[in-house]
């Protein structure tokens, strides 16, 4: 075994990525062992439980995530671009994983949350406080939308909603066909949703 940081990094890299392709339940401590290339034996070293190396999985994923996502709903951007920048990203990911595995993942958060949210208390408090975070960024940027005159209306937290259903939908759906396709125009499809002006719209990538 190599040094004990460099063992509970692989540890943290590998449930992060069974979970996510395959599912919580799924995957064993003996799967993650596994793939890390760590014994089972120092898995205890470092974790008590395999809910325990999930929460720490996917709270150091979400936050290297966030450092570049954030970026994109940074108050100086146009509040229609955070909107484009963040989902056409975050397509943009799954294609090219897809493009690499064959497999459409989704988003972690819309999984695991579906999967244990009955199980297991403290993964889904992390689940609801991070996609707490992402939603209230596109609430925020509708807000400022309409503040600026891209966007009509003024109920902000309804559109918020119908944004936020729309795109986890979507990802939802294209893990369980295995369709990218239906990835690819989910940025322009999500500002005719919420009511983008044209102009603004032809923005989307």
């Amino acid at each position: 075994m190599g040094r004990k940081s460099d063992s509970r990094q692989q540890l943290l890299d590998a449930a992060h990525a069974l979970i996510w392709s395959c599912s919580y339940g799924a995957v064993t401590i003996e799967a993650i062992c596994s793939r890390a290339g760590v014994k089972k034996g120092s898995f205890y070293y470092f974790f008590d439980s395999k809910s325990d190396l999930a929460i720490a999985a996917i709270t150091e994923w979400w936050a290297e995530k966030w450092a570049v996502l954030g970026v994109f709903f940074r108050p100086e951007v146009p509040p229609v671009d955070r909107i484009v920048k963040y989902i056409d990203f975050a397509c943009q990911y799954l294609i090219q994983e897809h493009e690499k595995s064959g497999q459409v993942l989704g988003c972690p958060f819309f999984t695991l949350g579906s999967e244990i949210c009955m199980q297991d208390e403290r993964l889904r408090a992390l689940v609801q406080r991070i996609l707490a975070q992402i939603s209230g960024s596109f609430e925020q940027a509708i807000r400022d939308a309409q503040a600026s005159g891209d966007l009509d209306g003024n109920d902000s937290e309804l559109k918020a909603r119908m944004l936020w259903a729309f795109y986890a939908g979507t990802l939802t759906r294209a893990r369980i066909e295995n369709n990218p396709d239906l990835l690819r125009t989910l940025a322009a499809d999500a500002l005719e949703l919420i009511g983008a002006h044209p102009k603004l719209a032809q923005v989307a990538y």
